[in-house]
């Protein structure tokens, strides 16, 4: 009865002190259409960043009205986050000579290439980042960005962030709401009157930029404010 009642309490000791926490789910990333962002603190420049380098050069030149955005997905490719891109954009990882979307930004022939004419080719320096994107596993990965305020230039920052994430849609004969933003004269303008911070700061009013795209840092929004405030010059 003694080795009975010392099993018994035993028991009773073992079941009420386990307690199960609860199974929590991980919360869907909407912006970026997948709950495994690979964060890391710092960027090594060895390395292509989803997030931070090849979505905006996606969103920017891509997925665009008539393109590859949601609405349109052209030939059934949409590339607005990582998410779409990895189901639709035909992406091996690790191998970018067998990826379409590598293909395609690369396509000598004028009549296949992405983006396609009267759109402007990628830049070599756009191509490389998806080439090592690929490359290096196709992950859904973002860095902390450093982002310096204390010495903002049009060359040194502003032009490369326009390059990024403006520049696709607005260039040449084609270029939306007929802005167009590859040379500094063109950027001065909207500089000036308003429009360039009021449209990246999401103004009520004015159509949000980059257009189907999230919003930029909050540092990069300092970085063109603090550069017009500091009379938009050609530095």
């Amino acid at each position: 009865m003694a080795v009975m009642l010392f099993f018994t309490v035993l028991m009773i000791l073992v079941l009420t002190s386990c307690k199960h926490e609860p199974i929590v789910l991980p919360k869907i990333n909407t912006e970026t259409g997948n709950n495994n962002v690979n964060q890391q603190s710092t960027c090594d420049p060895d390395s292509a960043y989803f997030q931070s380098q090849v979505l905006p050069i996606l969103i920017s030149n891509c997925a665009k009205s008539g393109c590859h955005n949601v609405q349109d997905h052209e030939e059934g490719v949409i590339l607005n986050n990582y998410a779409n891109v990895m189901a639709t954009a035909d992406v091996d990882p690790g191998r970018p000579g067998n990826s379409d979307l590598y293909d395609v930004i690369t396509e000598n022939d004028i009549d296949k290439r992405m983006p396609p004419a009267p759109a402007n080719r990628l830049s070599d320096a756009q191509i490389d980042i998806i080439f090592k994107w690929i490359d290096q596993g196709a992950q859904n990965n973002t860095c902390n960005d450093i982002c310096d305020t204390s010495n903002v230039t049009f060359s040194g920052s502003i032009f490369p962030l326009i390059q990024s994430n403006c520049i696709g849609c607005h260039t040449g004969s084609t270029a939306g709401g007929q802005v167009d933003l590859s040379s500094y004269q063109n950027i001065s303008i909207v500089a000036n009157n308003g429009k360039l911070l009021a449209s990246v700061n999401h103004d009520i009013g004015v159509n949000p930029m980059p257009k189907g795209g999230n919003k930029l840092p909050a540092c990069r929004i300092d970085q063109i404010r603090i550069w017009i405030q500091n009379g938009a010059q050609n530095n």
